[in-house]
């Protein structure tokens, strides 16, 4: 991790991704008590910022870029269990140690705040702990949401859901994306890896999306959503 810097209140309150975080709950004229407990910190590509089983002692809050999650399997190798944009609140771990590793995928931001410092902020804003319950949740039904997508459903369904997913994310709650131009800065073997197929299996059915009219594929990781219906007609299982 290289260019770690405190956080000035100005930052804060400019801070594009403040209305989708949990930093949204603390009152403008609160912001400073945010801001000196929060360590900024630049992320390079494929460096990694939380090693999975290592102590919980820090928070990290997503400001920009992708990060990748994963897990270790008993055989060495990493099962991506998810992608965390701007706006995502991570290490809200239950126990001591944090279950899964996070790796930027391009060039992220995070605030770091301290375990310590962030459990003195809570005694002081109640609506905050109440922002990072809901945020465990939201944890909680990915994880569920993960389950069926590899247990259930088919290939198509899943890079239907997973397009539809990354469509959604970072838009403010209760906003419904209507399609428009993606950009997935993760490899298609990281996309395979997260939904449990190949890299040949999601080439071909991207492939099959773009004849069907329901995305055109750019150069590099552009992807444009040109029917959000279908998608969500074959995301369900009705295609």
């Amino acid at each position: 991790m290289i260019g770690s810097g405190g956080v000035q209140a100005d930052f804060c309150t400019t801070c594009t991704v403040r209305p989708n975080s949990v930093c949204s709950v603390i009152e403008p004229g609160d912001i400073s008590r945010l801001a000196e407990v929060a360590v900024e910190s630049i992320v390079p590509p494929g460096r990694g910022f939380i090693e999975e089983g290592a102590p919980a002692t820090d928070f990290f809050n997503v400001t920009s870029g992708t990060v990748k999650l994963f897990k270790a399997l008993p055989d060495g190798r990493r099962q991506i269990t998810g992608f965390a944009a701007p706006g995502h609140f991570l290490g809200l771990a239950v126990s001591d140690s944090y279950a899964f590793g996070a790796e930027a995928v391009d060039t992220v931001r995070v605030c770091r705040f301290s375990r310590e410092k962030m459990t003195e902020l809570l005694d002081d804003f109640p609506k905050l702990e109440r922002r990072l319950l809901e945020e465990a949740s939201n944890e909680l039904v990915a994880a569920q949401n993960q389950m069926l997508l590899l247990g259930r459903k088919t290939a198509r369904e899943r890079v239907a859901s997973f397009l539809l997913d990354q469509m959604h994310a970072g838009l403010p709650p209760g906003q419904d994306g209507n399609g428009g131009r993606l950009h997935l800065p993760m490899t298609r073997g990281d996309i395979a890896d997260y939904l449990g197929l190949t890299i040949e299996t999601v080439s071909r059915t991207l492939s099959w999306m773009r004849a069907q009219g329901m995305i055109e594929v750019g150069k590099g990781y552009a992807i444009t959503v040109l029917s959000v219906a279908k998608l969500e007609v074959l995301a369900a299982g009705n295609g």
